[in-house]
Protein backbone atom coordinates (compact mmCIF):
# COMPACT_ATOMS: atom_id res chain seq x y z
CA UNK A 1 0.00 0.00 0.00
CA UNK A 2 0.87 3.55 -0.90
CA UNK A 3 1.89 6.17 1.68
CA UNK A 4 1.47 8.57 -0.41
CA UNK A 5 -0.15 12.05 0.83
CA UNK A 6 -0.74 14.72 -1.62
CA UNK A 7 -0.18 18.23 -1.80
CA UNK A 8 -2.01 21.16 -1.25
CA UNK A 9 -2.77 23.29 -4.49
CA UNK A 10 0.19 25.56 -3.69
CA UNK A 11 2.89 22.65 -3.45
CA UNK A 12 1.04 20.71 -6.69
CA UNK A 13 1.78 24.17 -8.70
CA UNK A 14 5.20 24.24 -7.25
CA UNK A 15 6.28 20.56 -8.33
CA UNK A 16 4.19 20.56 -11.59
CA UNK A 17 4.42 22.32 -14.86
CA UNK A 18 1.27 24.63 -15.85
CA UNK A 19 0.17 21.70 -18.32
CA UNK A 20 0.64 18.97 -15.94
CA UNK A 21 -1.28 21.02 -13.22
CA UNK A 22 -3.94 21.80 -15.48
CA UNK A 23 -4.03 18.56 -16.86
CA UNK A 24 -3.72 16.26 -13.93
CA UNK A 25 -5.87 18.91 -11.22
CA UNK A 26 -8.13 20.26 -13.49
CA UNK A 27 -8.92 17.77 -16.39
CA UNK A 28 -7.64 19.77 -19.07
CA UNK A 29 -6.36 17.89 -22.36
CA UNK A 30 -2.81 19.08 -24.33
CA UNK A 31 -2.61 19.32 -28.00
CA UNK A 32 -2.44 16.00 -29.89
CA UNK A 33 1.01 15.26 -31.63
CA UNK A 34 2.71 18.29 -29.75
CA UNK A 35 3.22 16.20 -25.94
CA UNK A 36 6.26 14.53 -24.58
CA UNK A 37 5.29 10.85 -25.49
CA UNK A 38 2.84 10.44 -27.91
CA UNK A 39 5.94 8.70 -30.15
CA UNK A 40 8.16 7.93 -27.41
CA UNK A 41 8.86 4.01 -28.50
CA UNK A 42 11.83 3.39 -25.83
CA UNK A 43 11.02 0.64 -23.38
CA UNK A 44 10.02 1.24 -19.97
CA UNK A 45 6.81 2.31 -17.39
CA UNK A 46 5.05 5.42 -17.17
CA UNK A 47 3.96 6.45 -13.99
CA UNK A 48 1.48 9.05 -12.56
CA UNK A 49 3.28 12.79 -12.35
CA UNK A 50 1.92 13.51 -9.29
CA UNK A 51 2.42 10.46 -7.35
CA UNK A 52 4.57 8.55 -8.86
CA UNK A 53 2.52 5.09 -8.97
CA UNK A 54 3.24 2.86 -11.98
CA UNK A 55 0.44 3.33 -14.38
CA UNK A 56 0.93 2.28 -17.99
CA UNK A 57 4.36 -0.22 -19.77
CA UNK A 58 6.05 0.18 -22.84
CA UNK A 59 5.12 -3.32 -23.73
CA UNK A 60 0.98 -2.26 -24.19
CA UNK A 61 1.61 1.12 -26.06
CA UNK A 62 0.94 1.14 -29.80
CA UNK A 63 0.71 4.03 -32.17
CA UNK A 64 -3.38 4.51 -32.37
CA UNK A 65 -2.99 7.46 -35.13
CA UNK A 66 -4.37 9.95 -32.13
CA UNK A 67 -1.43 11.72 -31.31
CA UNK A 68 -1.71 10.92 -27.60
CA UNK A 69 0.04 8.22 -25.81
CA UNK A 70 -2.50 4.57 -26.23
CA UNK A 71 -2.19 1.69 -24.16
CA UNK A 72 -3.96 -0.96 -24.06
CA UNK A 73 -4.27 -1.29 -20.76
CA UNK A 74 -3.14 -0.01 -17.09
CA UNK A 75 0.44 -1.96 -15.31
CA UNK A 76 -2.31 -2.41 -12.13
CA UNK A 77 -6.13 -2.48 -12.95
CA UNK A 78 -6.67 -1.17 -9.66
CA UNK A 79 -4.68 1.64 -10.19
CA UNK A 80 -6.48 3.40 -12.78
CA UNK A 81 -9.91 4.27 -12.14
CA UNK A 82 -12.97 4.90 -15.14
CA UNK A 83 -15.54 7.19 -14.37
CA UNK A 84 -18.17 8.35 -16.69
CA UNK A 85 -17.22 12.41 -17.59
CA UNK A 86 -19.90 15.27 -16.55
CA UNK A 87 -21.45 15.19 -20.41
CA UNK A 88 -22.12 11.68 -20.25
CA UNK A 89 -20.53 11.28 -23.29
CA UNK A 90 -16.78 9.59 -22.81
CA UNK A 91 -14.92 7.52 -19.88
CA UNK A 92 -12.45 9.55 -17.90
CA UNK A 93 -9.53 7.68 -16.41
CA UNK A 94 -8.00 8.91 -13.45
CA UNK A 95 -5.34 8.33 -11.05
CA UNK A 96 -6.36 6.16 -7.79
CA UNK A 97 -3.83 7.12 -5.72
CA UNK A 98 -3.20 10.94 -6.26
CA UNK A 99 -6.94 11.48 -8.20
CA UNK A 100 -4.96 12.60 -11.14
CA UNK A 101 -6.60 13.29 -14.48
CA UNK A 102 -4.99 10.93 -17.00
CA UNK A 103 -7.30 10.88 -20.15
CA UNK A 104 -10.11 8.66 -21.28
CA UNK A 105 -10.74 5.06 -22.41
CA UNK A 106 -12.61 4.17 -25.39
CA UNK A 107 -13.17 0.51 -26.98
CA UNK A 108 -11.48 1.21 -30.49
CA UNK A 109 -8.47 -0.67 -29.36
CA UNK A 110 -6.71 -3.38 -30.86
CA UNK A 111 -9.37 -6.42 -30.23
CA UNK A 112 -6.52 -9.07 -29.77
CA UNK A 113 -5.45 -7.06 -26.69
CA UNK A 114 -8.60 -6.84 -25.10
CA UNK A 115 -10.15 -3.58 -27.20
CA UNK A 116 -9.80 -0.98 -25.33
CA UNK A 117 -7.43 2.29 -25.76
CA UNK A 118 -6.70 4.14 -23.11
CA UNK A 119 -5.77 7.55 -24.82
CA UNK A 120 -3.73 9.44 -22.08
CA UNK A 121 -2.40 12.78 -21.71
CA UNK A 122 1.21 12.90 -21.91
CA UNK A 123 1.62 15.97 -19.30
CA UNK A 124 0.27 13.20 -16.42
CA UNK A 125 3.30 10.99 -16.75
CA UNK A 126 6.73 10.44 -16.38
CA UNK A 127 8.88 7.98 -18.00
CA UNK A 128 10.93 5.81 -16.48
CA UNK A 129 13.06 4.07 -19.05
CA UNK A 130 13.90 -0.06 -18.34
CA UNK A 131 17.65 0.60 -18.18
CA UNK A 132 17.08 3.40 -15.10
CA UNK A 133 13.89 1.31 -13.72
CA UNK A 134 15.50 -0.47 -10.70
CA UNK A 135 17.23 2.38 -9.80
CA UNK A 136 14.35 4.55 -9.56
CA UNK A 137 12.87 1.94 -7.51
CA UNK A 138 10.67 0.21 -10.03
CA UNK A 139 12.59 -2.99 -10.29
CA UNK A 140 9.81 -5.51 -9.05
CA UNK A 141 8.22 -4.28 -12.67
CA UNK A 142 11.18 -5.48 -14.58
CA UNK A 143 9.88 -9.12 -14.90
CA UNK A 144 7.58 -8.78 -17.94
CA UNK A 145 10.95 -6.87 -19.61
CA UNK A 146 13.20 -9.61 -18.86
CA UNK A 147 10.18 -12.10 -20.68
CA UNK A 148 10.13 -9.76 -24.09
CA UNK A 149 14.02 -9.65 -24.22
CA UNK A 150 14.73 -6.06 -23.63
CA UNK A 151 16.76 -6.76 -20.29
CA UNK A 152 19.15 -9.44 -19.14
CA UNK A 153 17.32 -11.80 -16.24
CA UNK A 154 19.60 -10.57 -13.72
CA UNK A 155 18.20 -6.90 -13.18
CA UNK A 156 14.66 -8.50 -11.70
CA UNK A 157 14.04 -7.19 -8.20
CA UNK A 158 11.74 -6.83 -5.76
CA UNK A 159 11.74 -3.55 -4.58
CA UNK A 160 9.00 -1.38 -4.05
CA UNK A 161 7.92 1.45 -6.20
CA UNK A 162 9.61 5.03 -5.56
CA UNK A 163 6.84 7.50 -4.54
CA UNK A 164 7.05 11.40 -5.44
Amino acid sequence: MSNFKKSDVTELKKKLTPEQFAVTQQSATEPPFRNEYWNNHEPGIYVDVVSGEPLFSSLDKFDSGTGWPSFTKPVEAGEVVKKTDSDGMRTEVRSQTADSHLGHVFDDGPRDKGGLRYCINSASLKFIPVEEMEKAGYGQYLAPFVKAGLIKTGATSTNAPAKN
